[in-house]
């Protein structure tokens, strides 16, 4: 991987009167299994050069990359930046801009791709759905869920814990939370949350894709009418209702159905995936969270501190050239924070690489921070709670049954996850 670079400074001042530093001649690659089994060292030397690098990912698309807890918190408070995709410039749009038409118009308008006043109005409609309230309502049935999937492993012996638990827990859950019809839910194909690993034009895997994406566009389609034809009070009910009554455009709704069933799911599985690596990798601190269960609350926020499946955000740009962390960045270009590298940054949190579980405070940035904080945030740390104290729990003697080195970490451009988690345990209880 190619080393870091430390962009020069200039004594040319830009909008806050600080040195802004030029652009590297070679961004630093964001991409490949190595980078993607670990990125950490190459953060911890990002951050120790300086707040903004320009990167590069595997679509060829150059972007800012923000790094450390300081400077990224800031950034994802900053007004300045948008999330609109109008906002990002030809370079951009050329290589990122990949989803072709009609999916593009229908699926990418939904809440993270929108900045106030109409941002405020989408998320308003989700936030009573999600509300930390309701779900401590739902924690009673997600525990049936997640004991019933854990009823259907084998009894002895051992099973992957992706395929088997964490990439169906969440969607169950989901579908409940949001008001999915079990016939509906049970059409639902989970190889259709590829489409937000695009590929390009001239891609093999380009008419696999294209054909996800209709196959997707077609079942919410189905979704959205059934809801119409047979009205609910729930999320997805009061969302059909706001289509009808001019609140939100046809596109619109699609788009925030397509981020419910794709975004609200993914990430926790990701997530759950990748808190298990962490505690089989740590079998004193396993051992410790299922004599302590108690401990749970404080152990998932350590966890997602310590590797967060969402590992960057999604992009901003600013409207016009503009000083970043003294950097110049051009209008239109896109700008990352990395999620990972501010939750590991020393200046914010003693032995950042060290897994404490007693940590407190522990202020990560794993859903976010801003208007743009994650909306299911609440359920997303029930899930785990939930899952982490089941399996746990009910696996006795889990330990890993592959060698760490043989995990095949995903090769989502934002998001860090394993395909696979294949485990030994003694019995299930």
């Amino acid at each position: 991987m190619t080393e870091p670079t430390t962009p020069a400074a200039t004594g040319c001042p830009l909008g806050h009167g600080a040195p802004s530093r030029l652009e590297p001649a070679e961004p630093v690659p964001l991409f490949g299994q190595a980078y993607k089994r670990d990125p950490y060292p190459l953060y911890r030397e990002l951050r120790a050069a300086g707040p903004v690098h320009r990167v590069r990912f595997p679509s060829g698309v150059a972007a800012w990359l923000v790094t450390g807890y300081r400077a990224a918190y800031e950034t994802l408070n900053d007004p300045r930046l948008g999330k609109n995709h109008r906002l990002g410039n030809a370079s951009w749009r050329r290589l990122a801009s990949i989803m072709p038409e009609p999916q593009h118009s229908r699926l990418q308008v939904h809440l993270l791709h929108q900045d106030p006043p109409r941002h405020t109005t989408m998320r308003r409609l989700l936030l009573d759905a999600f509300a930390p309230r309701r779900i401590e309502q739902l924690r009673p049935r997600i525990q049936e869920i997640a004991d019933a999937l854990v009823d259907a492993l084998p009894a002895t012996g051992g099973a992957d814990l992706v395929r088997d638990f964490a990439a169906r827990f969440p969607f169950q859950v989901l579908a409940e939370v949001i008001g999915l019809p079990p016939e509906s839910a049970s059409r639902f194909d989970r190889d259709w949350g590829k489409v937000v690993q695009p590929v390009g034009p001239r891609d093999p895997g380009r008419p696999a894709y294209e054909g996800r994406l209709r196959a997707l566009q077609a079942y919410i389609a189905q979704v959205v009418a059934r809801k119409r034809a047979e009205p609910a009070d729930d999320l997805l009910g009061r969302l059909v209702a706001a289509r009808d009554d001019g609140t939100l455009s046809a596109a619109e709704l699609d788009s925030m159905v397509f981020q419910l069933l794709v975004a609200g799911q993914e990430p926790v599985t990701n997530q759950l995936g990748t808190m298990l690596v962490t505690l089989l990798r740590h079998p004193e601190q396993l051992a410790r969270l299922r004599a302590e269960p108690a401990l749970l609350p404080w152990a998932v926020e350590e966890l997602l501190r310590h590797d967060s499946a969402f590992e960057l955000t999604t992009w901003r740009f600013f409207a016009t050239d503009s000083d970043l962390h003294g950097t110049r960045i051009p209008a239109g270009d896109s700008v990352i924070v990395s999620l990972c590298a501010a939750n590991r940054d020393p200046e914010r949190f003693p032995a950042a690489d060290l897994l404490d579980l007693d940590r407190t405070p522990n202020p990560h940035l794993a859903f976010g921070h801003g208007i743009h904080f994650c909306p299911g945030a609440a359920l997303a740390r029930a899930e785990l709670q939930i899952a982490l104290t089941t399996l746990l729990g009910r696996l006795g003697g889990l330990r890993a049954a592959v060698a760490d080195t043989e995990l095949r970490w995903i090769p989502a451009v934002l998001a860090r996850g394993v395909d696979r988690l294949p485990v030994h345990y003694d019995r299930r209880s």
